[in-house]
């Protein structure tokens, strides 16, 4: 399994391109792998015959483990790798110039990649339980220093040594009253009238994903309104002439992660993430920019190191990644190592919204449709109304970490930046 980014350490096999006794060409298409919301072709790395398939459709692999045994000579497909019950998961090459499978895997434990309380297990981490005797209550106790709050192997290697003293702590603890029931879905009958459709792959990540933010972060959602006349005005003038010298459009969106860059240089406590009692804070600005898919499924595509380009550098990158994310070319890890995310629920004609954490993450921003609106302004002649075009702008934030004073400011210091934009600038 191919390292497919700094972030990414396991992907999922979603469909075997080729069949055991297959011939295969160097670099022709095995597999279709998936990381998160990317999915991805894996090419051969050698000529030659697919001997046997390590691991099925829909099972999770580790970067680095072997996937398939590739014979790369006609001596060694002959060979009766093929029938062999013991499956490889570490490939070894023959003095023939074939390979043939050394090490056995783990059998199948009983472990869920997610348990009931909404927690994600890798296949090491179930493997290395199953060894150990650990109790799904036992594994769900671990706290996760992964991911998301994963329970890595450190992790549950680490829990091994203390783990009698909490079975001792566990039996203590009985007489205590016992914790609330798991909340559970209504029950949902179809009639003869409705349309079932299954869920795609991307979707139940969504789902699993916006679920456990909900749960984990305790969700806070402050509201301003800016007048963003000044920007209006800039990009009515100019976006002709950038499109006709750049071949391509300006939108508003680099001009809203601009001033959400400046905001959290003033706020670096709001680019942060929470491991347990711990409080990351984020050295790099990775703003992520949440994007729509023609299949109705969202992406956020990650622009990292914000700060450290202008607003050109900012415009390229937010029409390069959304260009290549409707089209399905992203890589994983242009979709990973996000700190803070932008979501533009304008573009749907919605005046404001009420996102969803992307965690680990601690804050999302969701910018409005801009909208002419009559508008009293205060001049040195006194007040008066005026069109202006205004937009709302709205901050969810984590409020175990970001209470309301930190985030109001925040989202204020947005709105500041926006609305001191200075319309006579040139890109």
């Amino acid at each position: 399994m191919p390292k497919m980014g700094e972030s990414v350490h396991e992907a999922t096999i979603i469909k075997w391109l080729k069949n055991e006794g297959d011939k295969i060409s160097l670099d022709e298409p095995v597999l279709e792998i998936a990381t998160d919301k990317v999915d991805s072709e894996i090419p051969s790395v050698s000529e030659g015959t697919l001997v046997k398939k390590l691991f099925k459709e829909g099972e999770v692999v580790q970067v680095g483990k072997p996937i398939a045994v590739i014979s790369t000579s006609a001596e060694a497909s002959s060979k009766t790798v093929g029938d062999s019950p013991k499956l490889s998961s570490e490939v070894k090459t023959s003095s023939n110039g074939g390979v043939t499978p050394s090490v056995q895997p783990a059998e199948k434990i009983a472990f869920e990649r997610t348990s009931s309380s909404g927690k994600f297990y890798s296949p090491l981490v179930r493997n290395i339980a199953k060894a150990e005797k650990i109790s799904v209550a036992e594994l769900d106790g671990i706290s996760g220093t992964g991911k998301g709050g994963r329970v890595t192997k450190n992790d549950i290697l680490s829990f091994l040594p203390n783990r009698n003293n909490v079975v001792v702590q566990e039996k203590k603890a009985v007489s205590a009253p016992p914790p609330a029931q798991e909340i559970q879905a209504a029950p949902v009958f179809a009639s003869g009238n409705d349309e079932i459709i299954e869920m795609d792959r991307m979707r139940k990540l969504i789902a699993d994903h916006m679920v456990m933010s909900k749960r984990v972060s305790p969700h806070v959602t402050s509201y301003v309104e800016a007048d963003v006349t000044n920007i209006v005005t800039w990009r009515d003038k100019i976006k002709g002439v950038f499109e006709k010298r750049e071949g391509e459009k300006i939108t508003f969106t680099p001009v809203f992660i601009e001033a959400v860059v400046k905001a959290l240089k003033d706020f670096p406590m709001v680019n942060v993430s929470v491991d347990g009692t711990k409080i990351i804070v984020r050295k790099n600005i990775n703003i992520g920019m949440a994007a729509a898919l023609p299949s109705g499924n969202l992406i956020v595509p990650v622009i990292k190191n914000a700060d450290r380009l202008n607003l050109l550098g900012l415009t390229k990158s937010v029409n390069d990644l959304a260009n290549r994310a409707r089209a399905n070319k992203l890589v994983p890890d242009e979709i990973q190592g996000g700190t803070f995310t932008l979501t533009n629920v304008g573009s749907f004609g919605n005046l404001m919204g009420t996102p969803i954490i992307n965690q680990p993450q601690v804050a999302i921003m969701a910018t409005g449709s801009i909208k002419k609106k009559p508008v009293v302004l205060e001049t040195e002649f006194g007040d008066t109304i005026a069109i202006r075009h205004m937009m709302f702008l709205s901050l969810s934030y984590d409020h175990r970490v970001v209470d309301g004073m930190l985030g109001g400011s925040f989202l204020r210091r947005v709105a500041d930046y926006l609305e001191k934009f200075d319309f006579k600038r040139t890109i």
